[in-house]
């Protein structure tokens, strides 16, 4: 699975603070690596789930598979001008409908099937419920879909088995946010070398 390296360089958009995505099928640790990624780099966490219940942003609720339908319509429209200021962290599973425009780095937490299905059948999901996730992390859907709907030089596919990885992956949030830089600074450095000349 690549780094995430500066020669990957970070998108600059004309934002103070970058937004990162943070995806994986339900169950590989996105909520957990969001949450002490912000703790350790200062930017704001926004849960897409659970931002989804508190807000009432969904057409219905599955009763087969006990999840909610996310209206991807206002959960855009309640994100927009938060994600337009910058400095988020944003985990969600359901990534298509984000525009593209919003996330300078794109982090796929991808996780071993054993774990995987330890991880979802402690929290109670019905066998067939648990069956479509595991299946999907087989596929990489949501890796697929990352590098279907994002630029492939902000998108990085990384490990989320066990705390270790938790912690590496933190520290590669970490490292890619010190060499982010917005793009009136990376604009202003180039012109002053250039200067005289």
């Amino acid at each position: 699975m690549a780094s995430i390296t500066s020669s990957t360089a970070p998108t600059r958009q004309h934002r103070r603070k970058p937004n990162i995505l943070i995806t994986g099928t339900p169950g590989t640790g996105k909520t957990s690596t969001a949450s002490l990624a912000c703790e350790t780099v200062g930017l704001n966490h926004i849960d897409c789930s659970k931002l989804v219940v508190e807000k009432k942003l969904y057409l219905e609720k599955n009763e087969e598979f006990d999840t909610f339908i996310i209206d991807d319509d206002a959960l855009c429209d309640e994100l927009e001008e938060v994600m337009n200021a910058g400095g988020n962290i944003c985990d969600s599973h359901s990534i298509d409908y984000f525009p593209e425009r919003w996330f300078d780095l794109v982090l796929v937490l991808r996780t071993n099937n054993t774990v995987l299905y330890d991880r979802l059948a402690k929290r109670g999901y019905t066998t067939k419920k648990l069956t479509e996730n595991i299946e999907c992390e087989i596929m990489q859907v949501l890796l697929e879909e990352a590098r279907e709907f994002y630029d492939l030089n902000i998108v990085h596919e990384v490990s989320s088995n066990n705390i270790d990885d938790l912690e590496s992956n933190v520290e590669r949030i970490s490292a890619w946010l010190a060499a982010w830089k917005p793009a009136g600074e990376v604009a202003a450095a180039g012109t002053a070398g250039t200067a005289g000349q």
